[in-house]
């Protein structure tokens, strides 16, 4: 919650450092890119630390057993 309310208020500060408009869509854009960033942070870094894994396991399968020989 405190990430929303944190980019809320950057993104605020910077459309509303132009003084075109108002802050609220900067604001509003802010709170979207926290949120979205909350979401797709964690699920990248699961994603590749599986990848890791799954990548280590064939290195280490090949190591024990040899490359595969196709018939």
């Amino acid at each position: 919650m405190l990430s929303t309310a944190l980019g809320a208020l950057i993104g605020g500060a910077i459309d509303g450092a132009d003084g075109d408009d108002s802050t609220w869509d900067g604001a509003l854009a802010g709170a979207a890119t926290a949120l979205v960033v909350r979401t797709l942070v964690p699920v990248v870094l699961t994603y590749a630390v599986g990848w890791g894994v799954l990548k280590g396991l064939d290195i280490g399968k090949d190591a024990v057993f040899g490359k595969g020989q196709k018939a």
